[in-house]
């Protein structure tokens, strides 16, 4: 809890459930501002309260574009880059842009001719708003972290996705599974600290963006699996391995990620997949998703956030936070 005293949380229009969350474990109320578009979409931020030598605090994260008064990734990141400016000409101490999905992150590398590197753009831009510090939860690549030049705390859902499969499963029947190569890292730290075994899928390729096959390396013959990534886009990957674990004898199949993005027809692939449940974490709004399909289970990783807020406005240490959930 806080005193409320030399720090304002400020909320986009994205995801304002996860900033109120945020708001009441720390204690405060969220502060004012007035955002709205012009009749040509221009982003116009009024910062509503005197943040003068304040500790501020701003909480975006993209919606998915399933209705249309989504927030789009573009105006959210307008949005934060607007309130970051209004708030550094406002005088603020220091302001720290709360990132659960970092925008863009998916273009970290240059991967084929003429290609951007639009993280480091976007890092740029955040940057040169005037942001001092940036809070994230589970990069897509862990690089982006050093296209800033500012501090960035980049936090784990882990704990959380640990403490949800300890309380739901028995642990002896479980197995860990990576739906690919790139995520065998974060699936074996998990198995690890479960104590459990650990699979992943090999994919074999005739062409880019087609997968001709995908050969499970381990074993889930009468396992509960629980596949593992940090986001789900289009679940093509996710159903694919679950029906051929399904194939290799698997008695119950989950998928645990933390960023639930599903779009395009996600949500219909889902609902014909042999998953029971996709498990995913409230870092994008995840509320008509869950009315529109049945097999979608959320975990508040709020709290998380807003103790990671808590400690550095104290200048606590966060590091605690990348092996426990706090209370």
């Amino acid at each position: 809890m806080l005193n409320g005293t030399g720090i304002k949380i400020f909320s986009g229009t994205s995801h304002p459930e996860l900033a109120e969350i945020i708001a009441r474990r720390l204690g405060i109320p969220l502060s004012k501002a007035h955002i709205s578009r012009s009749g040509i979409g221009e982003t116009q931020v009024r910062i509503a309260e005197s943040v003068r030598s304040d500790d501020v605090y701003i909480i975006t994260s993209p919606s998915p574009s399933i209705t249309p008064s989504a927030t789009s990734v573009n105006t959210a990141l307008m949005e934060l880059c607007i309130m970051i400016h209004a708030c550094k000409i406002a005088s603020a101490k220091r302001i720290t842009a709360v990132l659960p999905l970092f925008m863009y992150a998916r273009q970290d590398k240059k991967d084929k001719s003429r290609a951007p590197i639009t993280a480091k753009l976007v890092a740029n831009m955040i940057q040169k708003s005037g942001c001092d510090h940036v809070i994230t939860m589970d990069l897509h690549a862990s690089q982006i972290q050093g296209f800033f030049d500012v501090p960035v705390d980049k936090l784990y859902a882990e704990p959380s996705a640990i403490l949800y499969i300890r309380s739901h499963f028995d642990t002896k029947d479980v197995v860990i599974v990576s739906p690919d190569a790139g995520g065998a890292k974060r699936a074996t730290s998990m198995a690890d600290r479960l104590g459990v075994d650990f699979a992943l899928f090999h994919k074999e390729r005739k062409k880019a963006n087609e997968v001709s096959r995908m050969v499970l390396v381990g074993s889930a013959t009468g396992k509960v699996a629980i596949l593992v990534d940090d986001m789900a886009d289009t679940c093509g990957t996710l159903c694919l391995a679950a029906q051929h674990l399904a194939e290799a004898g698997a008695s119950r199949i989950y998928a645990i990620v933390t960023h639930g993005i599903l779009s395009g027809n996600a949500l219909q692939r889902l609902e014909e997949s042999v998953l029971e449940k996709l498990v995913v974490t409230n870092t994008l709004p995840q509320a008509e998703n869950q009315q529109r399909c049945s097999k979608i289970e959320v975990i508040d990783i709020g709290n998380v956030l807003g103790e990671v807020i808590r400690r550095s406005h104290y200048g606590e240490s966060v590091s605690k936070l990348f092996d426990e959930v706090p209370y």
